[in-house]
């Protein structure tokens, strides 16, 4: 009979003992973690901000594939929410503040327990990725939150892994997606040709974005200077394509004008002609391919080509179109009549 009373009290005793050490814990905590992805910040920001897309990058979700979500009439941008049903109850998640392609200011509300705030940072990078910082505070913990959190190992063990998994998960298909590309052969048709203003150089495969950038650059800043207006959108004519390609770089005008001596642009013209059109949707760096695509069918269907340089047109402005993949080009050979 002793010896139970003592076990009681022993017991008593580990219990006032826990309560004590759960008392006196932080009534916050605070997580945090941090992945460089190699996409542009607009691209990370639309994703993140329309809650229909988080399902295919949670850890949570991963793990339980039991989880019930339900998406209301409005996921994406402020006011914007979703909900889950998991074993530990229903879950809450709400946009309160956003700043484009900078931060999202959410919060999140799990069963009867204290919203907690939860905010990503996006940072870009001068070469084209974005240090994403996913954060997350809760306040005011009641007696059992903190006891449970205790229990299972601290706030960051339980959330960390997740942040760690999802941020991964996101990187992953974020790449996937500025991958994707497309290259199709529209036909022969008629390009009604026209005056375009230029720079000529030559490259090759290490330096020709680079120095089309340059000369688009230089065009663009000689028709601000001198008020033209552009008529078209931005190409490229071949003069010569081999390992080392020669090109001019120009941008479409309506009509013909008088360009100073002295100018580093030139004024050229592409006559009306019969063209085979190729129209890559993706990145730039898939030119080749379409290229490669292009010339193996005019091979196949034995056309012949004309004098007239082929060129590109570059249908899309990129700051327009954070995802590469959604950038289009169109190719175009002269044939002959």
């Amino acid at each position: 009979m002793k010896a139970f009373k003592y076990i009681l009290l022993l017991l008593l005793v580990l219990i006032i003992g826990f309560s004590i050490y759960i008392a006196v814990q932080p009534n916050s905590f605070e997580v945090e973690r941090s992945r460089t992805m190699k996409a542009p910040a607009s691209m990370v920001y639309e994703n993140i901000i329309d809650f229909k897309n988080w399902a295919a990058w949670s850890s949570w979700v991963e793990a339980d594939p039991e989880m019930v979500i339900t998406l209301p009439e409005k996921t994406e941008g402020v006011g914007g929410s979703y909900s889950w049903e998991d074993e530990n109850g229903i879950g809450t998640m709400k946009t309160l503040e956003a700043k484009p392609y900078t931060s999202i200011v959410q919060e999140m509300q799990i069963a009867d327990f204290p919203a907690s705030s939860v905010v990503w940072n996006l940072k870009s990078n001068d070469d084209g990725t974005t240090e994403v910082t996913w954060n997350i505070i809760g306040k005011d913990l009641p007696f059992g939150f903190k006891a449970y959190a205790t229990v299972m190992g601290g706030m960051d063990k339980q959330i960390g892994p997740h942040y760690e998994r999802s941020l991964a998960k996101l990187d992953s298909i974020l790449t996937a997606d500025m991958q994707r590309y497309n290259v199709e052969i529209k036909g022969i048709t008629e390009y009604g040709g026209g005056f375009f203003l230029y720079k000529t150089t030559n490259a090759n495969s290490t330096n020709i974005s680079a120095k089309m950038a340059e000369n688009f650059g230089a065009v663009a800043q000689f028709m601000g200077q001198q008020g033209i207006s552009q008529s078209g959108m931005p190409m490229t004519v071949y003069n010569e394509m081999a390992e080392n390609v020669i090109m001019s770089n120009g941008i479409p005008i309506n009509e013909r004008i008088d360009v100073p001596a002295d100018a580093d642009v030139s004024i050229g013209f592409i006559p009306k002609v019969k063209v085979l059109k190729t129209t890559l949707t993706g990145n730039y760096t898939n030119l080749r391919v379409a290229w490669e695509v292009t010339m193996k069918h005019i091979e196949e269907k034995g056309l012949e080509l004309s004098e007239v340089k082929p060129f590109e047109i570059y249908t899309t402005d990129p700051g327009d179109y954070p995802n590469p993949a959604d950038w289009k080009t169109e190719i175009y050979i002269p044939l002959k009549e």
